[in-house]
């Protein structure tokens, strides 16, 4: 960890315990744990309090917007609320460059990556769909999943320039419509619902913890756009092999009974999700190889299948995502 990385896990820590300890007790807390340390997010959690300081190069006003949609009424029940707007705090060291923006929020009990079989598909698909159906309390950016995808291929090609291992998933990539890349704004007809941006069941919590209703977290991609993206990455796993049949039904089908208007009610679901099941792909495929040049490493089992997705669907003919550019 960098000295600059290091301050901030402290501020962190600093900040979310002086929040969660009461004024002039007797501490008996346990030392600050980091839950995520990344560029584009750092969590900290000292007792009840989670501290996020989001990445330095964030647009503040898009996310001003995006927690103001997390504490907007509409979405209670739905998205975990925060504790705070975001905040500058100074920072502890004369190095440390501008502060990153931090927000603060309630701890949650996430989902146990160890127990697959209770993972809460159905429970994050109906929480979708609510989120899908609500109307915008105001205005609000576009969804930003397209764009981390081309991140992510852009992350890849840095890190293995000219690397051959990289062409199956930018054969992939280039076959996506523009929307699906960044460079255009999604079709019309889809492009005006709520979304989140960023779906995984890393994106749940329990709250209150320990055993409180499922709630989705973590805005910091949420706005307008197709909500198939939110589908698309069980899609993704489901098409590939990494998701059992059973999951994928569990979550279809409960997505479409609470009435979520990214698929059709019945029927074929996968015109209007095979754009976004591909550009996850990419996406996935893309994180991997980048994350296996930093670590100096050949791709595991799973790494390597995305990546031989990325070949295969780049070879499909183009019907589904033409009609979706469209």
């Amino acid at each position: 960890m960098t000295t600059t990385q290091t301050s901030v896990v402290h501020d962190l820590g600093t900040l979310a315990h002086r929040l969660s300890h009461p004024a002039g007790a007797r501490c008996v807390c346990e030392p600050p744990q980091v839950l995520a340390d990344r560029p584009d997010g750092t969590v900290v959690r000292s007792g009840a309090i989670v501290a996020k300081a989001h990445a330095a190069d964030t647009d503040r006003e898009a996310l001003t917007a995006r927690i103001a949609l997390a504490a907007a009424p509409r979405l209670t029940g739905i998205l975990l609320p925060p504790l705070s707007a975001p905040g500058y705090p100074e920072p502890s060291g004369h190095s440390t460059p501008a502060p990153r923006p931090v927000t603060l929020w309630p701890l949650g009990t996430p989902v146990d990556p160890t127990d697959p079989d209770a993972a809460p598909w159905a429970e994050a698909a109906v929480l979708l769909a609510r989120l899908h159906r609500t109307e915008l309390p105001f205005r609000l950016p576009p969804m930003r999943g397209p764009a981390k995808a081309a991140r992510a291929v852009a992350r890849m090609s840095a890190a293995l320039p000219g690397d051959p291992a990289v062409l199956p998933v930018l054969a992939g990539w280039r076959a996506l419509p523009a929307w699906a890349r960044g460079e255009a704004p999604a079709p019309a007809r889809r492009a005006g619902f709520l979304c989140h941006g960023d779906l995984h069941l890393g994106q749940l919590v329990r709250h209150p913890a320990p055993d409180g209703p499922w709630l989705l977290i973590d805005v910091d991609d949420a706005g307008t756009g197709d909500p198939a993206w939110d589908l698309g990455r069980p899609a993704a796993w489901y098409a590939a092999g990494l998701l059992p049949p059973e999951d994928w039904s569990a979550f279809l089908d409960a997505y479409r009974s609470a009435g979520g208007p990214a698929v059709p009610a019945d029927g074929d679901p996968w015109p209007e999700l095979d754009v976004p099941a591909r550009a996850l792909t990419v996406q996935t495929a893309a994180l991997a190889l980048a994350k296996c040049a930093a670590e100096q490493r050949d791709p595991d089992e799973l790494e390597q299948l995305m990546i031989e997705s990325c070949a295969r669907i780049a070879t499909l003919p183009p019907e589904l995502a033409v009609d979706q550019a469209s």
